[in-house]
């Protein structure tokens, strides 16, 4: 029987998030309290819980933020157990948030992600359809786990755009694949050239160089496999990873590009970056 996704509404349940937050991240990450999550949702904040009969086994938590004149939600934490990995419920959660934000009303759903980790990309940008048009450098600081060590803390933001046509048929697509039918991608990944050179270098793919002068349509931006084993036993090929594909990201996206999906290959993937003027 799969998970079951209900609303947390009470402390009793906000007190069950937070040990599932010291589950996925460890008791060294920075824990959002139940006092805070308890607050949040009162006033306007969304925390939905993902239930295998009694026990939490995962979350997701965006609070009331504005941004330009509109009211969006700010995703701040998604977590899923490990023992509870493999069965889409990440994905299944960030669909409910959607339902509850589509009835609030709102437009736009956002959250910071490592541009590094080819599983989030996938997830944000090929299945619910998000882009991207923002760049951060060291968001969060210096901070301790396995999925930080080595590299600063560099994010794209997410923009999900949720009532827009390209989510709509982002989400559309998942259910056909779903249903076992073969979804035809653009061959533009493989067309567009490659801002980073790359070679492998034993079990790790290594960035030789970033080209920041590229003129075309839509531009590719590879990423390496394993990255967060990287950080862990080759630190300074994660460090280079980080400040190239950084490089990269600011240049473009100053330039007017915009990160508009995600191409997944094994454990790694390239984004595709295009021209605001393109569709």
């Amino acid at each position: 029987m799969g998970a079951v996704l209900r609303d947390i509404t009470d402390v009793a349940g906000c007190r069950a998030v937070v040990a599932v937050q010291i589950d996925v991240w460890g008791e060294d990450g920075e824990v959002v309290p139940a006092s805070v999550l308890a607050a949040s949702i009162k006033r306007g904040g969304i925390l939905i819980g993902a239930y295998d009969g009694t026990d939490l086994v995962g979350f997701v938590w965006s609070m009331p933020g504005w941004r330009e004149g509109l009211s969006t939600q700010w995703s701040h934490m998604l977590g899923v157990r490990p023992g509870a990995r493999g069965a889409h419920l990440g994905e299944a959660l960030k669909i409910a948030q959607r339902e509850r934000a589509l009835a609030m009303p709102v437009d736009l759903v956002e959250w910071t992600f490592d541009p590094l980790q080819a599983q989030n990309a996938h997830l944000n940008m090929s299945v619910l359809g998000c882009v991207a048009t923002t760049y951060r450098v060291n968001t969060y600081g210096e901070m301790i786990g396995p999925l930080h060590r080595g590299t600063p803390t560099d994010r794209l933001v997410a923009e999900w755009w949720i009532r827009k046509p390209h989510v709509e048929r982002r989400l559309a697509a998942r259910t056909a694949r779903a249903a076992g039918q073969i979804i035809a991608r653009s061959a533009e990944v493989v067309q567009a050239p490659g801002a980073i050179t790359t070679r492998h270098s034993g079990k790790w793919l290594e960035c030789i160089d970033a080209d920041t002068s590229l003129e075309a349509p839509r531009v590719v931006v590879p990423i390496p496999p394993r990255f967060t084993e990287m950080q862990q036993q080759a630190t300074d090929a994660a460090l280079a990873w980080r400040l190239a594909t950084r490089e990269v990201f600011l240049a473009y996206l100053s330039r007017g590009y915009r990160v508009v999906d995600f191409l997944r290959v094994a454990e790694s993937g390239h984004y595709l970056l295009a021209e605001a003027s393109k569709p």
